[in-house]
């Protein structure tokens, strides 16, 4: 008899064990389930915020701000005032690395060889022009804008500057891709241009 109950009695513990086992692998099972789907998600959720970023048009800015500077700048200068002209002219300055547009940059590198010309020290305002212009040619190429490479290329013709002239076509053309008025348009830059720069860089030459 006694016999019979301590058999039943590990039955018992046998099945009672087998459930808390099962049960403790259906949670396992739970768990491992639901990080599967924590981590799927997770990633699905990062691919498409890749996506969407690289999918998404650049944001377009509209700060103008640099243009009243610059226009002040040229009142300022159109009446001889020079102290006025070196203010607006780094205000022109920080408004166009605020705002980050080659509009912006191309203005402030307009600014500084037009105090230059002012102050008849064109020589030592070119290089800050150059940077300007470079920051400008780059700008327009990141924002795919033909408009802002052309006028960028133009403003290093006026400077002599044939080597980054020629870039600053090869890019371009790139841009302009197969749309005749696009490509009509870099051609006549170039014709432009490249004249613009032989005699820009005879006249520095020159020392006139």
């Amino acid at each position: 008899m006694q016999h019979r109950r301590a058999s039943a009695a590990v039955a018992r513990s046998g099945i009672e064990k087998s459930r808390e086992e099962n049960a403790m692998g259906s949670t396992d099972r739970a768990r491992g389930a639901f990080i599967s789907v924590v981590l799927a998600a997770a990633t699905l959720l990062a691919v498409l915020e890749v996506t969407a970023e690289r999918g998404a048009d650049p944001p377009l800015r509209t700060d103008t701000s640099w243009a009243s500077s610059l226009l002040e700048m040229e009142e300022a200068i159109a009446r001889g005032d020079v102290m006025a002209a070196v203010r607006l002219r780094d205000e022109t300055y920080r408004a166009a690395v605020t705002g980050r547009t080659w509009e912006g940059f191309l203005a402030a590198g307009d600014a500084v060889l037009c105090l230059g010309d002012l102050t008849q020290n064109r020589g030592a305002a070119e290089p800050d022009a150059r940077r300007l212009y470079l920051a400008a040619l780059f700008r327009a190429r990141s924002q795919y804008s033909l408009e802002g490479v052309l006028q960028a290329t133009e403003a290093f013709a006026r400077l002599g500057d044939r080597s980054v002239v020629a870039k600053g076509l090869s890019i371009a053309r790139d841009l302009a891709g197969s749309d005749p008025a696009a490509q009509a348009r870099v051609h006549m830059v170039a014709n432009g241009s490249t004249g613009e720069a032989v005699t820009a860089s005879e006249r520095d030459e020159d020392g006139f």
